[in-house]
């Protein structure tokens, strides 16, 4: 194999360039060309299909950093569709004057679905990238637990229910343990959880704290770090009057409450408490207007103005109990060494899987107490159901107590070997000589895109298909 080409697809994290980085220098060493796809997979319906060759004679380009957030060559929510024979028959033609003989794609579970058309033509490989933590397996046969009920009311007249697990649960066996981008994510939300805490206590408030999460709570879970009172995660509905006697219990000890909520939480009938808009976002999910102020209005319910009038704290409960979203900042900015460490084996691996002859396979990272974490290859196949459809990876219930409200035993001991020693002496070192630094206030921001612009190469323009 000489020539392998690149893209990054789905939403931004922040080590897809740790992921490019490692694949490039492996890829070195093997004497290997790596063309960048320009924007994922929206180059590939482009005719001119825009790329960069990121390490032209063998030399890695100056751009690519593997310490610098996002993605150096873009990304996009475009995906191939299966049924379009014609269209795939024109983007293998494309690659194949490009002369890529495999493809290395980075994305979580919608880029996983996604590749699968185009394996059936060349070799195509996954490197994980999700901050959700929601690609993977909690055990291998987890796959097999989804099931089709009818449902009139659905798109497609029916929808996936897990049936009741017979598996029993060991952190040793999770398929895919963390991938990368998770632990950054974390260490931003638990710092801004950290942050908010000091306005609360000095106001007497309670604040509710929104964390990404569509249907993974694993971010609400790490933001344990930042030590929230509660946690409320998609998987187990919150019960509300125990929630209220927690928050009041709380509140007369402490003056203040700080609750974390993933931004999928359910009620008891398992809707989205944030889904009230039918908007959806370029994937077709649902746009979630907020869970958080979904949960406040509850709260402001339940509790009432005069129990906070009675503490003078207040003229109303929608006065004291107020909402934050962490937001994007969580996918964005520099990637702590956890990540970029990982980062980079797995873009390693995928180098190698395509090498040994590996298609629709995935680099995975894989933990268990006696080899610390590892990457290993693994079937793409033995992520699908049996309709061939890949899931996004819940929190398995044994990692949290819904009772308190807080990460379980368990789900400390899952959280204690990626975030232990996840920031390096660099990370801190990083930030005490740049974000002052005195070039910042007078030098304008330099976009990575300025650059890279310069080394966009296109297929001719008379090669239309």
């Amino acid at each position: 194999m000489k020539r392998i080409g690149i893209l990054t697809a789905g939403g931004d994290t922040p080590a897809l360039n740790a992921t490019i980085h490692g694949a490039v220098v492996r890829a070195n060493r093997l004497k290997i060309e790596i063309v960048g796809l320009i924007k994922g997979f929206n180059c590939l319906f482009n005719s001119r299909v825009p790329h960069v060759v990121l390490n032209p004679l063998y030399q890695d380009i100056p751009e690519l950093d593997p310490t610098k957030g996002g993605t150096l060559i873009g990304s996009s929510r475009n995906y191939v569709d299966p049924n379009k024979k014609d269209e795939l028959d024109l983007i293998t033609s494309r690659l194949k004057k490009l002369g890529i003989e495999g493809l290395i794609c980075i994305g979580g579970d919608g880029t996983l679905n996604g590749l699968q058309p185009l394996a059936e033509r060349l070799p195509v490989v996954l490197a994980p990238k999700t901050i959700d933590n929601d690609l993977g397996l909690n055990y291998p046969s987890e796959p097999d637990e989804w099931v089709r009920v009818n449902d009139p009311a659905a798109k497609s007249s029916f929808r996936y229910k897990r049936a009741v697990s017979n598996a029993v649960f060991d952190l040793n066996y999770i398929v895919n343990y963390v991938t990368p981008g998770y632990a950054t994510s974390v260490f931003v939300s638990a710092g801004g959880v950290e942050r908010i805490r000091t306005t609360a206590e000095s106001h007497r408030r309670v604040a509710i704290i929104e964390v990404m999460g569509r249907h993974s709570g694993y971010i609400a879970l790490g933001t344990a770090y930042g030590r929230p009172d509660i946690i409320l995660v998609p998987e187990h509905a919150p019960d509300l009057e125990h929630l209220v006697e927690r928050v009041k219990h709380l509140y007369d000890l402490q003056k203040n409450v700080v609750i974390v909520c993933g931004e999928g939480i359910v009620d008891e009938q398992g809707r989205e408490l944030g889904a009230e808009t039918k908007s959806t976002d370029p994937s077709g999910n649902i746009v979630l207007s907020g869970a958080a102020e979904a949960l406040r209005s509850k709260l402001i319910q339940m509790i009432g103005d005069r129990y906070f009038q009675l503490y003078r704290r207040g003229d109303s409960a929608k006065e004291a109990i107020f909402t934050r979203k962490v937001g994007h900042t969580q996918r964005g900015g520099r990637p702590i060494l956890f990540d970029r460490f990982y980062a980079a084996q797995l873009g390693a691996e995928t180098v190698d899987l395509l090498v040994e002859g590996r298609n629709n396979a995935i680099a995975i990272l894989q933990y268990n107490t006696t080899k610390g974490f590892h990457v290993e290859g693994y079937d793409a196949n033995r992520f699908r159901d049996r309709w061939g459809l890949i899931h996004a990876r819940q929190m398995h219930p044994e990692l949290y107590d819904p009772k308190l409200m807080k990460p379980s035993r368990m789900g400390i001991d899952y959280l204690l070997p990626i975030f232990t020693d996840a920031i390096g002496e660099d990370d801190a070192e990083h930030m005490r000589q740049t974000l002052f630094a005195a070039g910042n206030l007078a030098q304008p921001y330099h976009s990575i895109n300025t650059d890279v612009h310069k080394r966009i190469r296109y297929l001719e323009t008379a090669m239309t298909s």
